[in-house]
This record gives structure tokens, sequence and C-alpha cells, in this order.
């Protein structure tokens, strides 16, 4: 399952914008590079008068966290997008045919692949806001890129435990440790092999899309605070309302979170990560400050701004859209430490007897 190919979507969107006119003119945004949010007089609001975001809601999008290679404009044409749209339909209906049932089998040491199409689910909409085609998540720095690390940061992520990283919390669904000692560790594993967070930061903070399948995320509010429930790995964070940070010994998988409201935005701040999650590498000192907008009845508009001086040289931040659905969140049942890592870890534990009787057998020769 984890080594099935998939077509970088980065790759795709440069592709497909290499040959397409790009710019335009953007909304109105703050200093950060944010879009200002425009509120609705039809959004809906709580007895206290709060905007309601209770609901489920679709973060899927195909338009990727970083802006492509090549890629100037945070702003595409309307005309680019559809036929990227267009595109990844057909990708998809091409790949969701029915499989030769006269194929041949797979090689005994090859890639025998993973899920069927039909259970892919990471959408075909690219991201609009007020009705801008956008290249990228990334609003800040202005050309859609993640900022350098800092020295210090690249010295300490390039150290290993063995020859083998230490897992993060935007790992992808496909992440696959490799190297001298890759099993001999469960906590070298990926978190979400382990059942512990969502792969690709869907669990959060921040939450993104995880650009493969169960993108729904339910909020439920009340006065003193809200539930974010992600659908993948079924993690819920809870924010308080107008609490402070509990203290800096205490350190958690998704960090400590307090909210606030600043007219019709939540504002969620996020700090006392643990060193086990490291974010792209950042450390237990990152900030993530989440604002989420209802625009109208059928839109939120998510921002997001990452701060570590020990990892970035620079603050960065990205925005996208969720959209309200009628879908449901079942139940995504990843149990904690995963009931099949036993067998995991003894499979390879085989490997290993394998290897050494074979490298025995060819110095008695």
């Amino acid at each position: 399952m984890r080594q099935r190919r998939r077509t970088s979507l980065g790759t795709a969107l440069a592709v497909a914008l290499g040959s397409l006119v790009t710019g335009g003119s953007l909304a109105a945004q703050t200093t950060s590079g944010f879009t200002k949010p425009v509120v609705s007089a039809n959004v809906p609001r709580t007895p206290d008068g709060k905007p309601d975001m209770q609901g489920i809601w679709d973060a899927a999008t195909i338009t990727p966290l970083e802006r492509p290679d090549g890629v100037k404009d945070l702003v595409m044409t309307e005309e680019a997008m559809r036929k990227l749209e267009g595109r990844e339909v057909e990708r998809v209906d091409q790949l969701a045919r029915p499989s030769d049932p006269n194929r041949a089998a797979p090689r005994v040491d090859g890639n025998v692949g993973g899920y069927n199409y039909f259970w892919i689910a990471r959408g075909n909409r690219g991201l609009r806001i007020n009705g801008q085609p956008r290249t990228s998540l990334i609003v800040d720095p202005p050309d859609g890129k993640i900022p350098p690390q800092t020295a210090e940061a690249k010295r300490r992520n390039s150290a290993a435990r063995g020859s083998v990283f230490l897992p993060t919390s935007d790992a992808p669904e496909n992440a696959q440790p490799t190297g001298a000692g890759a099993y001999d560790d469960y906590e070298l594993r990926p978190l979400a092999e382990r059942c512990i967070l969502a792969f690709g930061s869907s669990s959060g903070p921040p939450t993104l899309p995880n650009y493969f399948y169960n993108n729904l995320k339910q909020i439920v509010q009340t006065k003193d605070h809200i539930v974010l429930l992600i659908e993948m790995v079924h993690d819920a964070r809870m924010v308080p309302i107008g609490k402070p940070h509990a203290p800096q010994g205490v350190r958690k998988w998704m960090g400590d979170s307090v909210g606030r409201w600043e007219g019709d935005t939540f504002v969620i701040e996020t700090t006392n990560f643990t060193n086990k999650t490291r974010f792209r590498g950042s450390t237990d000192m990152m900030k993530v400050t989440e604002r989420l907008t209802r625009l109208d009845e059928h839109q939120l508009l998510y921002q997001f701004t990452i701060e570590d001086p020990a990892t970035w040289t620079t603050p960065w931040s990205g925005e996208y859209t969720w959209l309200k659905t009628d879908e449901h969140v079942y139940e995504y049942a990843c149990h904690e430490g995963n009931y099949s890592f036993q067998g995991i870890m003894a499979g390879e534990r085989l490997l290993d007897r394998e290897a050494a009787a074979k490298q025995n057998s060819e110095k008695d020769k």
C-alpha cells in the first residue's frame, strides 16, 4: 500500500500551467498575504451572536501546499484551473477502471499495489478564494514556498538514529522509512502507521488537506469550546475559549490550543508541542496560529501561520477554503499502536534471520 505510485500534484500543476496563462489581480489582502475575509450577512449565527461554524466541512483540493517550480503567480486564470480540474477527472476515471482479470501476477519481490482507486477521494476541486483560482495554499512568502531552514535546523534534521530519520507529523501516506534499523524500533515507524496521528498533517495544527482521502473536518461549537474532529484517524482537538495555555512542561501530540474571537473570526493559538511530532522538522517550540472565518452558508476560510525561529528563517502562512457538505464522518478504525504492528515487526525479524542465514551460508562455501 505504501509503495503505491502516485502522480505528483505539484508536477502535474506545473506541467498544466506551463502552457497556460497565469496571473490576475489579487483580492484585498493583509500584510501577511492573507485574504481579508468578507463575511456575508446571511452567515448563520449562534444565540450569542457568533458565526455558527458547526457542521461537516470538506477540505479536499488538488491545489498543492507549495507553489510548483516555474509558477510565479498566486492567482491563475479560470481557464487554466478548469483545464487542470478536467485533467484530474480524466486521470481518476482512467485509474478507477476495473483491473484486468487476466493480468499476470506481480513479481515475488515486486509491488503488489495498494488501494483500488474506488477508495481514493482526494477531490477534483482547485482552490478558489473570492473567485480567484490559486496555484498554492501558501501565500507568504510571496513565492509560495516554505522558507529555507536555518543552519541549526539543517544540522538537527540531518542527524538520524542509525540511518533512519525520526517520524514527522506531515509525512504522507506512502512515507516509508528505509535503511539500516528502519524496523528495529517501533518509534521509528511513521506516526500514521502507528495510528497516532493522521498523515499529511491532516490532524494539525495546521490541519491540511492530505491529497488522498478522508478530508472531512467536523466542528462542534459551544460558548466556551470549539472542537475540531478530523476524519482521518479520528483525531479531535478541543479548543477552550479565553483560557490561558497549559504550563510549558505540558506537551501534547497536537500541541496546546487556546482560542479567542476577533470579530467574526475564531483565532486558535497552539504551542507546547512535543518533539515526537516535528512538523516538517520543527522543534517543540513551534507556534501555530489558525484563523477560521465562516464566509457564507457554504464556505469557511481557514488561514494559518507557522512560527519557529529555530527551524525556518521566517514565519510562513497559507490559506484555503472548506466547503459545507451533507456527507457523514464515519469511524476510521485505526487503533493507536496498530494491532498489526506485531506482525510488521515479526516479519522484519524473519527477513533478518533469512539474511543472516544466507550470509553464513556464503561464508561456509
